[in-house]
C-alpha cells in the first residue's frame, strides 16, 4: 500500500502494477525514467545560484569513467545545512561503489538538488540529477548491473535509486528510517553517513512527493531543463554545493564546458 512507482519494468504487469502504486506516498526511489524532492518549514527560500556551466567535460563521456573504487572511501557534501560524510565499502556493492566513485571524483552531484525528500513519516531524501541538461543527456542511458543486496535500507545508509531491473544510472537516496522493506526489491545499499546526519535530517522537505502525485518536481522535466527549472518553481530546495572525495588524488580535469546545445534527455 506505501509502495509508488517504484519498479517500471518491461513486462505488462510490472507496468500495470506501476500504473496501480503512481498515485501512493512514499514511493520507493525511482530513477530518472523517474524520482521527487524536499523542505523544512520557514526555511527562507534559497537565491538562485543558476550559472553559466563549469561541469567538468569528462562527464559528458560516462563511457570513459571506469575507475575502481578503493575498498573504503569517503566523500565529504557540503551544502546549504552544512556538511555531511558519506563512507563508502566497495564490498558491499562493487558496481554501485564505482559508479558513486566516479562521479564524486568528477564532482557530478556538485549544485545538483535535493529534489525528493520525504520526512513525514520518515523516508528518505533522493538526489543525483545534473544541474545540467547535457550533463544529464550523457547520463541517461549510463545504465549498470545490479548488485546483490548485502545491508540493508536503514537510518544513514544510501543505495541508488532504479526505475527498474539494471537500470541504475546517477540518483542516490539517503534512508531517513528503517526502510528494509526496500532491500527484498534490490535497492542496495554501498554506504552511510558517517558524519553529519543532523544535517541531512535539516533538509528542505516541504514540498513532499514529485509531480504527476505531488506538488514536487518533475524529474524529466530536471533532465531536460536543469537548475533553472528548480529555481523558478522549487527554490526552497537545498543545494549541493560541493562533493569532495576525502584523501583521494584530484582526477585530471577537461577545461569547462561552454554553455551545450546537447538536446536534453529523451522520456523513457
Amino acid at each position: 500500500g506505501e509502495i509508488e512507482a517504484l519498479k517500471k519494468a518491461a513486462t505488462t504487469l510490472m507496468t500495470a502494477m506501476f500504473a496501480f502504486t503512481a498515485i501512493v506516498p512514499n514511493t520507493p526511489p525511482m530513477a530518472a525514467r523517474t524520482p521527487q524532492t524536499p523542505t523544512t518549514s520557514g526555511t527562507p527560500a534559497h537565491k538562485s545560484t543558476s550559472a553559466a556551466p563549469t561541469y567538468d567535460r569528462a562527464l559528458l563521456r560516462p563511457t570513459l569513467l571506469k575507475a575502481e573504487a578503493p575498498e573504503t572511501y569517503k566523500v565529504k557534501f557540503t551544502t546549504l545545512k552544512g556538511d555531511f560524510v558519506v563512507t563508502v565499502t566497495r564490498a558491499w556493492a562493487p558496481i554501485g561503489a564505482d559508479r558513486f566513485y566516479n562521479l564524486a571524483r568528477h564532482h557530478f552531484y556538485d549544485r545538483g538538488n535535493f529534489f525528493r525528500v520525504l520526512k513525514n513519516p520518515p523516508f528518505m531524501t533522493q538526489f543525483g540529477l545534473s544541474a545540467y541538461p547535457a550533463v544529464s543527456a550523457a547520463w541517461h542511458n549510463a545504465t549498470m548491473k545490479d548488485d546483490p543486496v548485502t545491508q540493508s535500507n536503514q537510518r544513514g545508509f544510501i543505495s541508488f535509486a532504479t526505475a527498474g531491473p539494471n537500470t541504475r544510472t546517477t540518483q542516490v537516496f539517503i534512508n531517513y528510517g528503517d526502510n528494509r522493506r526496500l532491500d527484498a526489491m534490490g535497492f542496495a545499499p554501498f554506504g552511510q553517513v558517517t558524519e553529519g546526519m543532523e544535517v541531512v535530517d535539516q533538509l528542505y522537505g516541504d514540498y513532499g512527493e514529485g509531480a504527476p502525485s505531488g506538488a514536487g518536481p518533475d524529474q524529466e522535466q530536471i533532465e531536460k531543463l536543469g537548475k533553472p527549472y528548480l529555481d523558478k518553481g522549487w527554490p526552497r530546495l537545498d543545494l549541493i554545493i560541493s562533493t569532495t572525495v576525502v584523501g583521494a588524488p584530484a582526477p585530471a580535469t577537461s577545461k569547462p564546458a561552454a554553455k551545450s546545445r546537447t538536446p536534453a534527455a529523451k522520456n523513457p
